[in-house]
């Protein structure tokens, strides 16, 4: 009988600044955690990552890898991040050169479900649950929607 390669969720390889408090089960590898933040149950931070100071990662969060998020940021449920835009018509099969970064500024709030491809995110930006963010985002405000986009003042 065929037995299966085996991998261990589990947090390994991992620079956390002071105070850091974190969920378990949750799979951290090689990415940085700054003073402070949280990281809720069911998360995975995959390597190179790196999370800002004050910020919360809440469960079945996915960060992937080339994502760097700031200081005092909130990240709901289930939000994912994406850095693979199937450039060449689908996956890009373990060729890293097709991937590509994302930067999300300080005092972002990301709602629950949101999905976010790899994009540029100002400071003091809230981002609504369920949103699907394409494009860079450089003015501060409130984005929602499939393909996000900036909500009116009223």
């Amino acid at each position: 009988m065929n037995q299966p390669d085996r991998y261990q969720a589990g947090v390994r390889d991992v620079e956390f600044g002071a105070r850091v408090k974190i969920v378990e089960p949750c799979n951290l590898y090689g990415c940085r955690i700054a003073d402070d933040c949280f990281i809720g149950p069911f998360t995975e931070i995959q390597k190179g990552a790196r999370i800002g100071a004050r910020t919360r990662v809440q469960s079945h969060a996915f960060v992937c890898e080339l994502v760097t998020i700031g200081d005092d940021c909130f990240i709901g449920h289930g939000v994912m991040f994406i850095n693979d835009t199937f450039t060449t018509g689908g996956p890009a099969r373990g060729r890293r050169e097709l991937w590509r970064e994302t930067k999300i500024g300080s005092r972002v709030s990301i709602g629950s479900n949101a999905t976010i491809m790899p994009v540029r995110i100002a400071d003091d930006v809230v981002i609504g649950a369920g949103s699907v963010v394409t494009k860079d985002i450089a003015v501060a405000g409130t984005y929602a929607g499939n393909p996000a986009r900036r909500l009116e003042r009223r």
